[in-house]
């Protein structure tokens, strides 16, 4: 049997799928493809070893450089493995190794910045002086009044400075102990005149002897927080004295208004104007006898005046006897009478009477002494809510305003509860304003991922939520595409109509020993169409020796 065979120039056949796939890939590709696996394995590491990091909790916090040194220098000697946050005011240890490395650096007096009190004590060495033992305990004295005035609310730090002098019997005259206290607050509080007093007097109470007066409480700020009443004015005063009267005055407000429109839907304010002048004033007023009672005699003089009668001319009538007297020269008796005439008064004398009467008047003396601290004028401004309901169709909350009837009602009470008074100038002015609901926004829970827990969880799943989306997006648009075109076989280009070497391999017919020799039959008639459906059957079955007769063709082999 005589058959024509083409030559055709075949390639060696990759032994497995991946080498046979990886060579359908061009250089780019292959490129391309090594550094997505690169790239992966980078992030699978990286994954891998940050899963086996322990959780990092803070050891100390607010610590100064010193202690922060020597704290540092301590781990790396117990081989801690530590870190630093942002700024470096705190250390992070792990989190099953926090409660032991803080035990063993205090059992070596680390931190040394915090406070200490009376365990000092303990520690006391042998052959120490009188002199150390005593400033020991004035430490520990101070350690143990830092640690209860910290325990306040609003102190955020404290130092005690306590100064106690030397008692000696030989000296005539002792000194006193003092002490200074130095309060560092927490932002936006502030301490009242009471809780000052406090610190002053857990000060004085602990160190014997000590006069409370002789404490000084100071700020932060500098300012001195325990002066005398004295010292800080009378401004002050009177205007906590105005404050407390204001509070009082919003106080019955509320509790009068409350009970009627509900707790949480009035709002008060109540301004005084206080009259703190100190006038003395003194009247002194005359008035006549009141009603018909006689005067009351304070003094009487009665004065009493008078001469004796003189004698007749008696006598034999003669020139003698008919000479007239001589004029008498008494001032008192008057001018001389004339001869031969004889008067009452000569008979009886000249006598004068004189009465002084003095009468008491009546005197009114007054002293008035106004009180300081007097009202002089009030003004009230008070907010009402509107009523609260529900709306009976959409069954939605609604408000109305209160009747002006109501209002008018509510303003007279207001009115009445602070004692207004239209001559003082007093005002009340009462208005009805639906409030801002701010009540449901409070009692609302803040969304999941404003919760402390949850922002901790999200900030430590943050890097490796982001390094598997970046594992996923190099998979995705390096790794896929790759083995994609591995596993998809590269589409030959078609085959002309006519190949006369596939002709001849179609046509081989392939001998068969063990068989006789068939009897040869009649070769049909190849169409073109038979041959292009050969083709493309050949191109399916067999794509290797197809792919070696179109190289062929291309290297110009073929005939």
């Amino acid at each position: 049997m005589s058959t024509t065979v083409a030559d055709v120039d075949f390639q060696p056949v990759h032994r497995n799928a991946f080498s046979a796939g990886l060579a359908r890939l061009d250089n780019a590709q292959k490129v391309k493809l090594g550094l997505g696996a690169l790239a992966l394995l980078a992030i699978a590491l990286a994954l891998f070893f940050m899963g086996r990091q322990p959780e990092m909790r803070v050891l100390y916090a607010n610590l100064n450089d010193k202690d922060g040194g020597a704290i540092v220098a301590q781990l790396s000697q117990m081989q801690v493995p530590y870190q630093y946050t942002e700024g470096g005011s705190a250390i992070m240890v792990p989190a099953d190794k926090v409660h032991d490395v803080r035990l063993r650096l205090a059992s070596q007096g680390l931190p040394k910045g915090s406070v200490s009190g009376f365990e000092l004590m303990e520690a006391n060495r042998f052959g120490m002086t009188q002199f150390q033992e005593r400033l020991t305990f004035q430490r520990g004295l101070e350690g143990e009044l830092t640690r209860s005035i910290q325990s306040l609310s609003s102190v955020q730090a404290a130092r005690v400075h306590l100064a106690l002098p030397n008692q000696n019997g030989f000296f005539r005259e002792q000194q006193k102990p003092s002490a200074s206290v130095l309060l560092t607050l927490h932002p936006g509080r502030t301490l009242d005149k009471a809780q000052v007093a406090g610190i002053v007097h857990l000060v004085a109470s602990s160190v014997p002897e000590m006069n409370p007066k002789a404490v000084s409480v100071v700020d932060d700020a500098g300012s001195l927080l325990s002066a005398a009443p004295e010292a800080q004015g009378v401004d002050l005063q009177r205007l906590q004295y105005t404050q407390q009267i204001e509070q009082l005055y919003t106080r019955r407000i509320l509790d009068m208004i409350e009970p009627l429109v509900g707790v949480g839907n009035v709002k008060a304010q109540v301004s005084a104007e206080m009259d703190f002048s100190e006038v003395e004033s003194t009247s002194e007023q005359h008035r006549p006898n009141q009603g018909g009672e006689p005067g009351a005699v304070r003094s009487q003089q009665i004065v009493e005046d008078g001469t004796p009668p003189q004698a007749l001319p008696a006598g034999v009538p003669g020139a003698t006897s008919n000479q007239p007297p001589a004029t008498g020269t008494a001032p008192i008796n008057g001018a001389a009478a004339p001869l031969g005439v004889a008067s009452n008064a000569d008979k009886a004398g000249n006598q004068r009477r004189e009465s002084v009467i003095n009468y008491e008047v009546d005197k009114t003396v007054k002293v008035v002494r106004e009180a300081t601290g007097t009202v002089k004028r009030l003004t009230a401004a008070v907010v009402v809510n509107h009523r609260g309901g529900t709306d009976p169709k959409s069954g939605k909350p609604t408000s109305t305003a209160i009747p002006p009837e109501q209002l008018e009602q509510m303003t007279a009470l207001v009115r009445e509860t602070i004692g207004f008074s239209k001559d003082r100038g007093d005002s009340v002015n009462l208005v009805n304003a639906p409030f801002s609901d701010n009540k449901a926004a409070e009692e609302a829970p803040p969304a999941w991922w404003m919760l402390p827990d949850n922002q901790d969880l999200l900030r430590e799943m943050a890097f490796p939520a982001g390094m598997v989306l970046l594992g996923l997006v190099i998979l995705m648009g390096m790794v896929r595409p790759g083995l994609k075109l591995m596993k998809t076989p590269a589409t030959p280009p078609k085959p002309e109509p006519v190949v006369p070497q596939l002709s001849a391999v179609l046509n081989e017919e392939p001998e068969r020993p063990a068989l006789p020799e068939p009897t040869p039959e009649p070769e049909p008639v190849v169409t073109p169409d038979k041959r292009l459906a050969d083709a493309k059957r050949l191109a399916l079955e067999n794509p290797v020796a197809v792919a070696n007769i179109v190289k062929g063709w291309v290297n110009g082999d073929g005939s």
